[in-house]
């Protein structure tokens, strides 16, 4: 559950009620386990009951969102607040891949090309100033009604891992205090507090 991804997925499941059983399998320390389900060796991966594997968050939640009961996805619909609810997914996505590159870059790879590392933090760095905007332009308790959806989960996911592979690095509270104070509120959530696991950097073969 240190994975961004993996939580998120894991905490959707929850929210939906739906049981799974968790195999905490490393990419670096069990790829071949892995590789049995996603020759991409790569987490999520959620395999169905019907022996069916899924890969990658965006197709493992549509799924999931298919399965889970009429009227009760975690995300709207369709039409502009659906597009909207998608960027905000897509913004925290990809904010959680720099992350991942920048602990690649330093702590798995043990080298830091400065030029990589700069681009990085300012890509993080303009996510989260967007995605503070799309935060304070809503009134609502969770970020589109007054239930908790993907864009919820997504974004405090990836603020949480954000602090805990690179502590320091960002100040939430000071630069996003919009962020900081909605991942917060996630936090402390059954589901999230149920579904965590504090990050540590495993090398290449371990």
């Amino acid at each position: 559950y240190d994975s961004p991804f993996v939580r998120r997925v894991a905490i959707a499941m929850r929210l939906y009620g739906m049981p799974f059983e968790h195999r905490p399998w490393s990419v670096f320390g069990d790829p071949e386990k892995i590789a049995q389900y996603n020759p991409l060796m790569r987490v999520p991966t959620l395999v169905l009951n019907t022996g069916e594997a899924l890969i990658e968050t965006f197709a493992i939640l549509d799924a999931l969102d298919q399965l889970a009961p009429p009227g009760l996805a975690l995300i709207p619909a369709g039409g502009a607040e659906r597009r909207e609810a998608m960027k905000v997914c897509a913004l925290a996505t990809g904010l959680c891949d720099k992350a991942v590159s920048l602990v690649y870059e330093g702590a798995v790879h043990k080298r830091e090309t400065q030029s990589w590392v700069d681009r990085c933090r300012s890509q993080i760095a303009g996510c989260l100033s967007v995605l503070e905007r799309s935060r304070a332009a809503r009134t609502t308790q969770w970020w589109f009604g007054a239930s908790i959806g993907h864009a919820d989960v997504a974004v405090a996911c990836a603020v949480r891992f954000l602090g805990d592979a690179h502590p320091g690095l960002f100040d939430m509270s000071e630069g996003w205090p919009l962020l900081a104070a909605h991942a917060a509120a996630c936090e402390s959530l059954p589901q999230f507090q149920e579904i965590q696991q504090a990050f540590k950097v495993s090398p290449l073969g371990a």
